[in-house]
């Protein structure tokens, strides 16, 4: 599994502590910024590893922010995109079940640095179910078609 990673200003810390994660689990990440403290926009980091994931340069993403919705929002502009944000580790779990999310979005200044890892462990680990999720997978795939 390759991962693309990238947070705004408002996720540093936690897109730290995921990396050490994927790296203990020994997944292959990149991670796309940003490297300041300073204030940057999320869509700036939220697109590019959308596009990487969509486009299959990546088999997923994860994004960080303050609350994790702006890079929510943004990451599901784009076509093929199923960005998940996650704040518990049951959503986690069935965001992958059940959604077959291919984005993890998380906020920062919501939840601290353990629960983050805990969150992205299951939601690295978890396979798709597939069966009667699938063809809801599809409507929303043929919506995104139909634009």
């Amino acid at each position: 599994m390759k991962v693309a990673i990238a947070s705004d200003h408002g996720g540093i810390r936690i897109r730290e502590e995921i990396k050490k994660l994927m790296d203990e689990m020994g997944i292959e990440y990149t991670d796309f910024g940003c490297g300041c403290e300073t204030s940057v926009d999320y869509p700036d980091y939220a697109l590019p590893v959308a596009q990487k994931v969509a486009n299959g340069e990546f088999d997923r993403g994860i994004l960080i922010c303050g609350t994790g919705i702006g890079m929510s929002i943004a990451a599901n502009k784009v076509k093929g995109i199923r960005c998940a944000l996650v704040h518990d580790v049951f959503s986690a779990k069935a965001t992958r079940e059940h959604n077959d999310s291919n984005i993890l979005a998380m906020g920062e200044r919501v939840i601290g640095p353990g629960l983050a890892r805990e969150i992205a462990k299951v939601w690295l680990t978890t396979p798709f179910e597939g069966g009667r999720h699938e063809k809801r997978i599809q409507k929303i795939s043929a919506y995104e078609n139909e634009q």
